[in-house]
């Protein structure tokens, strides 16, 4: 090999410039404010820097309201984490103030909202109950859902609506802490999105995939109407927002199946933002939720704790909408969409 006999560079030679004829990435107009003590939440969070996570929130929040001020759907689908971090509240208030106007879960969602609604208490151990077999093996959860999917796979209710439907029937003492009971009295869509074999449920006797299939076979058909939903009204205008929430895998796969369905129906989704709010940034999220179905800068990363971002979420856009009255839930027997005129409701009680 031949030896390098080059000499070093004459750094003097350099061609220079001055740091104010720089183009700049930071500056101070967007540092971070220091709010004194007792100061509103708005101001609070007007006082966060302008730059990342503190800027994606607020762009998710302006993306949001201003698509419920145009009477857009904003779909809040979500993995069980959401539930077992105790963000139902948070969701259900969402739903009855107009913000959220169709949810969607996966089958391990719909099983700990039940069980919340039953008695309180969901989730357990399962490095311990795996080792001598009692995960899952729970008699009423199982039994639950096995009348859920006999109810949900006939005359076109899907599994989301009749799980609300059956957990306001029997009048669980905890149903008000249920999402899926908030959606259906509200009579806003509700769907379960269920892999075969991937949740407790499936390994009851009394299981009937034909019926599990079939009830979620018409979820993800009402979830296409929903998407199809997420462009603008009218060229230029404002479109509407899909968040997944803590779901890795199998809500970014029917998202991006949805969308496949709607375009190839026509619909024009170029004004649709998505938002991914999770601890982890994962594959599918950022390439079916983020990249692939919107165009380029509507797709926002939310990156941390379903604990924490969800109630600043919350409080941020409640504070930046309009006060209009509280929704009430629909009289037996009448349903309707929610918050058609995409007014956001006051919370007060």
């Amino acid at each position: 090999m031949p030896i390098d006999r080059s000499r070093p560079v004459d750094l003097a030679r350099l061609k220079l410039r001055s740091v104010r004829d720089r183009p700049h990435l930071v500056d101070i107009g967007r540092f971070a404010g220091v709010p004194s003590e007792g100061v509103s939440f708005a101001a609070w969070l007007e006082s966060l820097p302008d730059y990342l996570g503190a800027r994606r929130l607020r762009d998710a929040v302006h993306a949001i309201v201003q698509a419920r001020r145009a009477g857009r759907p904003v779909v809040f689908a979500m993995g069980a984490h959401v539930v077992k971090v105790g963000c139902g509240p948070v969701i259900i208030d969402l739903i009855q103030r107009g913000v959220i106007t169709a949810v969607a879960c996966n089958g391990a969602t719909a099983i700990h909202d039940v069980e919340v609604a039953m008695m309180g208490a969901t989730s357990e151990d399962v490095a311990a109950s795996i080792r001598d077999g009692s995960f899952g093996m729970v008699r009423e959860t199982m039994a639950f859902f096995a009348t859920a999917a006999r109810q949900g796979s006939g005359r076109g209710v899907g599994l989301g609506r009749a799980i609300g439907r059956l957990i306001l029937r029997r009048r669980f003492p905890y149903a008000h802490l249920s999402i899926l009971a908030a959606a259906t009295q509200l009579g806003i869509p509700a769907t379960v999105h269920v892999a075969i074999g991937t949740d407790t449920v499936h390994m009851a006797p009394q299981a009937d995939g034909a019926r599990i299939g079939e009830a979620s076979l018409t979820d993800f058909r009402r979830l296409c109407g929903v998407v199809a939903q997420l462009g603008a009204a009218r060229p230029g205008e404002t479109g509407g927002v899909w968040c997944n929430v803590g779901s890795a895998v199998i809500l970014p796969e029917v998202f991006l199946k949805a969308v496949a369905v709607a375009r190839n129906l026509g619909a024009d989704l170029d004004a649709m933002t998505t938002v991914n709010v999770d601890m982890l940034r994962h594959y599918r999220p950022a390439q079916n939720v983020l990249t692939r179905p919107v165009a380029e800068g509507r797709g926002l990363d939310l990156a941390g704790h379903h604990e924490i971002l969800l109630p600043l979420l919350r409080q941020a856009i409640i504070e930046a909408a309009t006060d209009t009255p509280r929704r009430t839930p629909a009289p037996p027997g009448k349903r309707g969409s929610a918050c058609a005129d995409g007014a956001i409701r006051d919370g007060k009680r």
